[in-house]
């Protein structure tokens, strides 16, 4: 067995075990310290949809053979954490309150608001998506509420209604992170029970990060936060981009592109901004990737400010050390070199994942620290949401054992093969289909 697949049993997937996973009344606890410390029962909606998909990916990888465990127990904690999702998070119109108690009960923001956030109603979806998938039949319901969801996030997002607390979107410009997990969540939410809409909300999202003049990506343009208006391009939130964003977005692409072949991103393009993203994000000082960077010249972002919260954020955090930028490198620098051939990308997974494996695990074994200081210190403060986020680091962690052991095994592990436990014999969700040809012509790029 290898050293991150032993890593990935005992210290990430033993540690979310034994503290994190509530087997009594559905979903993750995550109000933890970067140390591990509980301090509060709450469930914040965000997280329980990522552990709701992370745990059917468990489930997955221990069907295919490729990790150890309980097959059923992580199904079983996947399903759930659905019943959990769909009992107590959603509201009337189809929006999710941003935090609940430990029990389900909906929590309200100091403006007693209860649906903040159009990623926690994403991420409610994702979960559904990955429970419907492994739950077999009788997902019916879940898949129905995930994509009335599902279309109404895509819709607020293209009208600039969509609400993104912690840190709003300012008016007059578009992030990147809206257009980015609708391509995610939507491609689960098709693998899961394949459907026009979530088809329609793929192909969307993908024409707005490369395929028109406004894209985020492009062979000269990144943009996290992209302005309507080009008196605005000096500002500091459309000149600094999130490295580890752009990595991640590259893998997602890359899994969509396999399971509906007409919206596949050529090569070149992902080899030349996965290099770009690494190019302006590694941190020559330290070692590893800084958090936020200056598009144009590297290091500490710059530009005029408009006195938002988010500049704060950037402005205070931009050189930490995060686990979820780090996970998310090392995944997508392995798939793409091996994907591309490229021996550029080659040599920075390796530089990637020396310097993730070296800095971030616990070593006491309870998973990660994940936050950390530009020296690779531990960082004892809250830079986001008050939580251990327990999605990011399994994900990568799982994915890139997978593409390890079809490496060694010479066998292909491409995302689409475990669609529907086919292996194993579940039936598959109800209304799903094993192929997508209905909609190859129509909705084609």
């Amino acid at each position: 067995m290898s050293a991150l697949r032993t890593h990935l049993e005992e210290d990430v997937l033993g540690w979310w075990s034994r503290e994190g996973a509530d087997d009594r009344l559905g979903g993750v606890r995550t109000c933890f310290t970067n140390r591990g410390i509980p301090i509060s029962a709450e469930k914040y909606t965000w997280s329980q949809g990522r552990w709701a998909w992370t745990c059917a990916l468990v489930a997955d990888e221990i069907d295919a053979g490729r990790l150890t465990g309980d097959a059923a127990l992580w199904r079983g904690r996947s399903i759930r954490t659905a019943d959990f999702l769909a009992a107590h998070a959603f509201l009337p119109d189809d929006r999710t309150s941003f935090r609940l108690s430990e029990t389900g009960e909906h929590l309200a923001d100091e403006h007693g608001e209860y649906a903040t956030s159009v990623f926690a109603d994403l991420f409610a979806v994702l979960g559904l998506a990955g429970a419907t998938r492994t739950a077999g039949e009788g997902a019916h319901e879940w898949v129905e509420k995930a994509r009335r969801t599902l279309v109404g996030a895509d819709a607020s997002l293209r009208d600039g209604t969509a609400r993104s607390a912690p840190y709003p979107v300012p008016s007059g410009f578009r992030d990147l992170a809206g257009p980015m997990t609708l391509v995610h969540v939507a491609g689960e939410l098709h693998r899961a029970a394949p459907s026009h809409d979530a088809h329609d909300v793929i192909s969307r999202a993908r024409s707005t990060l490369l395929d028109r003049e406004t894209a985020f990506l492009g062979p000269d343009t990144w943009w996290e936060f992209r302005p309507d208006r080009a008196a605005d391009h000096d500002t500091l939130l459309a000149r600094h981009v999130t490295p580890g964003h752009l990595l991640e977005l590259l893998w997602m692409l890359v899994h969509v592109g396999d399971r509906l072949p007409q919206l596949a991103v050529p090569d070149a393009t992902l080899t030349a901004l996965a290099l770009r993203a690494l190019e302006t994000g590694w941190d020559e000082a330290e070692g590893g990737l800084l958090r936020y960077t200056d598009r144009e010249t590297g290091g500490e972002p710059t530009g005029r400010l408009l006195g938002t919260p988010y500049e704060s954020l950037v402005q205070r955090t931009w050189d930490t050390k995060l686990w979820w930028v780090h996970a998310e490198a090392m995944y997508a620098t392995a798939l793409l070199a091996r994907r591309t051939g490229s021996p550029e990308l080659a040599r920075w997974a390796g530089r990637v994942r020396d310097y993730t494996l070296a800095t971030f695990p616990d070593p006491e074994g309870r998973e990660w620290i994940q936050i950390r200081a530009r020296d690779g210190s531990p960082l004892d403060e809250v830079v986001a949401l008050p939580v251990k986020d327990p999605m990011h680091i399994a994900r990568s962690l799982l994915l890139l054992n997978r593409v390890e052991h079809s490496s060694t095994t010479g066998h292909d592990t491409v995302d689409h093969a475990t669609t529907g436990h086919a292996t194993t014999g579940h039936a598959k969700p109800h209304g799903a289909t094993t192929t997508d040809t209905t909609m190859t012509e129509e909705n084609s790029l």
